[in-house]
C-alpha cells in the first residue's frame, strides 16, 4: 500500500530533477555508454533465460522430480 502512495507521488518536476542530477554526475558522454551497458546486461539476461526454458522445455525442476516418480 505505501508504495502505491509513494509511486503516486513521483510527478514531472521529480523526473526533471533525477535526469539533472544524473547529467551532473555523469556527464553528457558518459549516459548513452551506460544506457547501452544495460541494454546489452538485458539482452544477455532475456538470452540466458529463453536457453534455460529451452533446456528444461519449460519445466521447472520439480515437475521434472514428478514425472520421474
Amino acid at each position: 500500500m505505501n508504495l502505491f502512495i509513494i509511486a503516486g507521488m513521483i510527478g514531472p518536476w521529480q523526473i526533471v530533477l533525477i535526469v539533472v542530477i544524473l547529467l551532473l554526475l555523469f556527464g553528457g558522454r558518459k549516459i548513452p555508454e551506460l544506457m547501452k551497458g544495460l541494454g546489452q546486461g538485458l539482452k544477455e539476461f532475456k538470452k540466458a533465460t529463453s536457453q534455460d526454458d529451452e533446456d528444461t522445455g519449460g519445466k521447472t525442476e520439480d515437475s521434472k522430480k514428478l514425472e520421474k516418480e
